[in-house]
């Protein structure tokens, strides 16, 4: 069983994840179009004079406030610090961790830089953290509760079964032989839901942030939902 994770079903698993996420981006891309964004005339500039400051009018200062005060930061402070720091330490532990640094150099003589094993203790026992408080979120939160189903739970029980599997691994704390086996099949079954799962908004996040127009867009917004998109979803 330990082989077939570690060799067979490891390459399936990065052949489905690189395959989805392809799929997954022509997809968005076949659902969108370019946007033209409006170009505002621009006043000749004379280099002798010293251009003014903007003018922010008080209605203008007075709907940055109620922007601010609406947005999921001031409403929702612990969420958004706890999602935050979930979402760097799922993403960056996994990476720069030791051993697996170690592992893909023997494999194709190559590695990123590893952090110490104690600061990826920490960050695994963030995640754990993050995904149990997202769990009695789901539980005790009833407007959250009301629209969470089997499929929520599992998503967050595929999400948080590697770290908490690995974590068993290093310490030792159940059998090590069986909780290794037990975190690379996670790992590989993460890999092949991610394209496919709400676990894949991690990446696609920034698709929709810095690319699609809209309020919450970060960047120039250069594209938007054809309107037959807009209907199938």
């Amino acid at each position: 069983m330990e082989e077939f994770v570690r060799g067979p079903l490891f390459c399936i698993s990065i052949i489905i994840f690189i395959v989805g996420f392809i799929y997954r981006a022509l997809r968005l891309i076949q659902l969108t179009e370019k946007t033209e964004i409006p170009s505002l005339p621009v006043a000749p500039v004379n280099p002798k004079k010293k251009p003014e400051p903007p003018v922010v009018t008080e209605e203008q200062q007075l709907e940055k406030i109620a922007r601010f005060q609406n947005s999921v930061l001031v409403r929702h402070p612990v969420m958004t610090v706890v999602s935050t720091m979930f979402h760097i330490c799922l993403f960056v532990t996994p990476i720069l961790l030791l051993a697996h640094n170690v592992m893909l150099r023997s494999a194709i003589g190559i590695g990123l830089p590893s952090i110490p094993d104690g600061l990826a203790d920490l960050l695994t026992i963030a995640v754990m953290g993050g995904g149990l408080f997202f769990l009695v979120r789901r539980i005790a939160v009833p407007k959250v509760a009301a629209i969470s189903g089997g499929y929520d739970y599992l998503v967050l029980l595929l999400t948080i079964a590697p770290y908490l599997t690995g974590f068993l691994a290093y310490h030792h704390l159940l059998n090590y032989r069986t909780m290794l086996t037990l975190h690379i099949l996670a790992g590989n079954i993460l890999l092949i839901a991610l394209p496919f799962t709400k676990v894949g908004h991690m990446v696609f996040f920034f698709f929709s942030r810095i690319y699609m127009a809209g309020e919450f867009c970060l960047g120039r917004g250069t594209r938007t939902w054809k309107t037959q998109a807009r209907t199938q979803e």
